[in-house]
């Protein structure tokens, strides 16, 4: 997050405290083939996992940038 400009890393923040909340916001999507989901913040994409009281930020990077996928496959 250090190189996420200062206010894109606010509002990513805050959307990774909504998730702690409900992991499943209506905005959210499941990624074909695996255990992770996808939720957009502004101009980010954040790629997650969880499992009961867990919740796992894998990737954080732009929207739109297949690299966001290949990352999270590499986490998984």
């Amino acid at each position: 997050m250090s190189r996420i400009p200062k206010k894109h890393s606010a509002q990513i923040a805050k959307k990774i405290l909504a998730l702690v909340e409900d992991p499943r916001p209506e905005d959210s999507s499941s990624l074909k083939g695996s255990s992770f989901f996808r939720v957009d913040s502004g101009e980010y994409r954040i790629v997650y996992r969880f499992d009961g009281s867990n919740l796992l930020v894998s990737v954080i990077g732009k929207r739109n940038d297949d690299d966001v996928y290949r990352k999270a496959k590499r986490v998984e």
